[in-house]
């Protein structure tokens, strides 16, 4: 077998992206306007309060224009800000539902087994969180980045009219802001990924260790199950705890500069009114208007107050967007692969795993056990199924052995049909009746105190009266009856150490006739192969965790 994948070139925008801005663009145009036209009453508001103000503390009296303008421009105000609150909610709903909905009409245009090698508890802990944070990320996101880039203008514009000096030095203190923006984007981003991906890893775990509860208490596991997901939830909670962290540091950078910034302000205008010092722009001026730049001042922040309060939004939404990869495959992905030159030995030449990165070349044998060691996180079991053509690598050539038979695939979730024991080992094999029993004799089906009947034991729709092992010792006892390749992925993982051994003992039996591959964590397992390949983990300890 020979595959090729397409070259690797620069990511393009991911496509959950992609649709989720189309679905936003019509109402963000007229959020967008809403808060436009939410920051001019704004300054309608402070220019009428400073009037009003400095009327009241000059005079004594009251300005009654500045005071219906003062009144007018506070309900606009409110009214503005109730209606963008609420135009934004409902603009991440719907954006939220189309994600959720292509989700749907992927899964269900998805070949099946397709769709049964996805993550199942990172697939719906995907769907609950990634779509709202995609959504916040195009709506609540853009609309502050948008106001960023237009209040601070509009607020410059207004103190201009009063002081142009004073207008300048808020425009200077904007640079050190973008460029805090810049040093602080990577570091939230990165941990806002590492976040989304510790997350996947605990909602996967979790949902396969639920499904294989009854076989984790009968083989006394629940401890070191236990222990395994104490490490994910704190994986994840460090990686939730470090984005909060870079956004609380950048919130309260962006408060000192803009608290320091209104401080000199206030200064400069105090030196002016007292005749202190006569600095160009902040001396010789009325009273309203000295007040209308202290208002405006906090005003001209604002924006960049708002953007930094919703920078960790984009880190997770560039995450979740990413995550949601699988719901759209590009036209590459979709494409059959190009043929490379066939190998001259079977093996595997400058393979690039998914998630997992590059592999070493290596050559298989014929005949004989093959071992896929590393570390969690290393890429066995990708490995396994890119062997086996279930999965495509992002590039490199692969060839197996030319035996001209199907492969067998072992693993935990292995499909058994309904009948007996006996109907399920000889499965698409034209064993004779001796040689199905002896394999289940050898993998000790025949007499499992937990499952009596032997070979006429029952089995359900679903093989919903079998454990996890139980599969696999059902799976294995198959194989020994299938002359092709087999692929087994953690064959031993879920045994008792007697069943375990048999396991071992039927693959090294196997192995003399077939080309067996497994993927293990399993030591004597692995000690009996006739050629290992060890993988190394891309991933840093807390993310294996």
């Amino acid at each position: 077998m020979t595959r090729r994948s397409p070259r690797v070139r620069s990511a393009p925008e991911p496509a959950a992206l992609t649709l989720a801005r189309g679905a936003a663009r019509a109402g963000l145009s007229r959020l967008h306007a809403l808060q436009a036209l939410r920051c001019i009453a704004t300054l309608g508001l402070a220019v009428a309060l400073a009037r009003l103000a400095g009327a009241l503390i000059e005079t004594g009296g009251l300005d009654g224009v500045a005071l219906g303008l003062a009144g007018a421009c506070l309900l606009a105000s409110a009214g503005l800000a109730s209606a963008i609150e609420a135009r934004s909610a409902a603009l991440e709903a719907e954006v939220a539902v189309a994600l959720i909905d292509a989700a749907e009409v992927r899964l269900a245009a998805m070949p099946a087994r397709a769709a049964a090698d996805l993550p199942r508890g990172a697939v719906i802990a995907g769907l609950q969180r990634h779509p709202g944070a995609l959504a916040r990320l195009v709506v609540g996101h853009a609309a502050a980045r948008r106001m960023m880039a237009l209040g601070p203008v509009l607020t410059a514009g207004a103190v201009a009219v009063v002081s142009w000096q004073a207008a300048l030095a808020l425009l200077i203190a904007t640079p050190v802001m973008i460029v805090f923006f810049a040093l602080v984007g990577g570091m939230i981003r990165d941990r806002a990924t590492a976040q989304e991906a510790a997350l996947g890893r605990l909602a996967t775990q979790f949902a396969d260790r639920v499904r294989t509860l009854p076989t984790i208490l009968a083989a006394h596991g629940l401890p070191r199950e236990t222990a395994k997901l104490d490490r994910r939830l704190q994986a994840y909670a460090d990686g939730t705890m470090g984005v909060l962290a870079v956004a609380f540091l950048n919130a309260g950078v962006l408060d000192f500069f803009a608290s320091l910034a209104i401080a000199i302000l206030a200064v400069f205008l105090g030196l002016g009114h007292l005749g202190l010092a006569e600095v160009p722009g902040f001396a010789h001026l009325a009273l309203w208007q000295s007040l209308l730049i202290l208002l405006l001042a906090p005003e001209y922040f604002l924006p960049f107050r708002r953007y930094a309060e919703l920078y960790h939004a984009k880190a997770e939404g560039e995450a979740a967007a990413e995550a949601l990869a699988w719901i759209f495959p590009d036209a590459e992905a979709q494409a059959a692969p190009e043929r490379g030159p066939i190998l001259a030995v079977p093996g595997a030449r400058s393979l690039v795993l998914p998630y997992a990165g590059p592999v070493a070349d290596f050559d298989l044998p014929e005949t004989g056990l093959v071992a896929l060691t590393g570390p969690s996180g290393a890429g066995k079991s990708t490995l396994l199924r890119v062997l086996a053509g279930v999965e495509a690598p992002l590039a490199g050539t692969v060839r197996l052995p030319g035996q001209g038979f199907p492969a067998t695939w072992v693993a935990l979730d292995m499909p058994i049909p309904a009948g007996t024991l006996g109907a399920a080992i000889a499965e698409g094999t034209t064993a004779p009746p001796e040689a199905v029993a002896e394999a289940a004799a050898s993998l000790g089906l025949s007499d499992d105190p937990h499952w009596p009947g032997g070979l006429d034991a029952t089995v359900r729709a679903g093989a919903e009266n079998l454990s996890g092992g139980q599969r696999v010792r059902v799976a294995v006892a198959r194989l020994l009856l299938r002359p092709g390749t087999a692929f087994c992925d953690e064959p031993t993982a879920k045994l008792d150490p007697e069943n375990a051994a048999r396991v071992r003992r039927a693959l090294a039996s196997a192995a003399r006739t077939h080309l067996v591959i497994v993927a293990t964590h399993d030591l004597a397992l692995a000690a009996l192969a006739d050629r290992r390949i060890a993988l190394r983990s891309t991933l840093s300890e807390r993310q294996a965790a």
